[in-house]
């Protein structure tokens, strides 16, 4: 491919887990790719970036979502632009302003770079599944689509657990959207849910390092885990999936508004059956024995449904000509347990 006929895309938050895998799917496409850091000079979180260069034309660029302006540099030139760079922190002691007024204030000074660019044909914003989901539901049987939005009014008020992170997403969508409409630029969503398999980044993320924790008896994860599950389903998307569907909205000319990612949806007691069946090694018990002291079993999860309430559909997405490859959960968790030993987290 010529450089007159190379895309350039612009993948925010290059240390992240699905931004890693992003940038690393990009390049092996013939895209020439702009990231952005906090620190390009912290080589413990940018060493991937180092390694991704061999695969094709990387920049590496210092911005930060605090600061105006300091997308500029990245985006220019630019045909596309996937902002996955967010805040994500659940133990903050200040969320209205750590993640709330901060993922939005973030995402607005990345839009107007692209703005200011003048060659972004598509801005890609990766959302999160809690961002459609966090509302009460009652009973059996929903299906959440793209019309499905979270309650900020419910969650500001109730304040279950992570409900600042539900109104962070919608309300940096909701901002996003208006002012895309207002400066004409073609804005696509992405939901994924909870998303598993390797990436090249060191560093785990929150859904890799709670999965796993079955097999690593890591407390602090489980409870982490247990969490996530509460509400019921683990709606799962392999981060490969996850960054193809990425790829194909920005390209797909026809492709508008969001778009759910979720290949399988299942529970956290069916993963740990599943877990317990397919890997003895680990010795993750369903029968309420202990194991080493640590009492790593289904009824850990006791009160949380066998199957899945709500089914968060990827209707939309394979209508428009998207194809899954990760829907086998055998494959998802091998790949996953290999990238757990590669990051430390279980044994070789």
């Amino acid at each position: 491919m010529s450089a007159v006929e190379m895309k350039t895309a612009c993948v925010t938050g290059g240390n992240g887990y699905i931004a890693s895998a992003l940038i690393k799917m990009l390049l092996q496409k013939g895209y020439a790719v702009n990231t952005t850091v906090r620190n390009p000079d912290d080589m413990k979180k940018t060493s991937h970036l180092k390694d991704l260069e061999a695969l094709g034309p990387l920049e590496v660029f210092r911005a930060d979502m605090d600061e105006e302006g300091s997308f500029d540099d990245a985006v220019a030139g630019c045909d596309y632009a996937f902002l996955v760079a967010a805040p994500v922190n659940f133990q903050s002691q200040n969320p209205e302003k750590e993640l709330i007024e901060a993922g939005v204030q973030g995402t607005m000074n990345v839009m107007r770079s692209c703005v200011r660019a003048g060659t972004v044909k598509r801005v890609i914003l990766t959302s999160s599944a809690p961002a459609v989901s966090g509302r009460p539901l009652q009973g059996d049987g929903h299906v959440l689509d793209e019309d499905s939005w979270s309650d900020v009014e419910y969650l500001t008020k109730e304040k279950p657990p992570a409900w600042a992170y539900s109104v962070s997403k919608v309300l940096m969508e909701k901002a996003a959207c208006k002012f895309a409409e207002e400066n004409n630029i073609s804005l696509i969503t992405v939901f994924p849910v909870f998303t598993l398999g390797a990436a090249p980044t060191p560093t785990a993320a929150t859904s890799v390092s709670a999965m796993l924790s079955l097999l690593s008896s890591d407390e602090t994860q489980l409870k982490t885990l247990k969490g996530l599950a509460a509400t019921g389903p683990i709606p799962t998307v392999h981060v490969d999936d996850l960054c193809r569907a990425e790829v194909f909205v920005a390209e797909k000319e026809s492709a508008s508004g969001r778009y759910i990612c979720s290949s399988l949806s299942t529970t956290v007691v069916a993963f740990a059956r599943f877990v317990a069946g397919k890997h003895p090694r680990y010795n993750v018990k369903t029968d309420g024995t202990v194991n080493q002291g640590r009492e790593l079993t289904v009824n850990r999860f006791q009160g949380f449904p066998e199957k899945p309430r709500v089914c968060y559909s990827s209707e939309k997405l394979v209508r428009e000509g998207f194809e899954f490859k990760w829907t086998d959960l055998d494959e998802v968790f091998d790949d996953l347990i290999e990238y757990g030993k590669v990051l430390g987290i279980l044994p070789q």
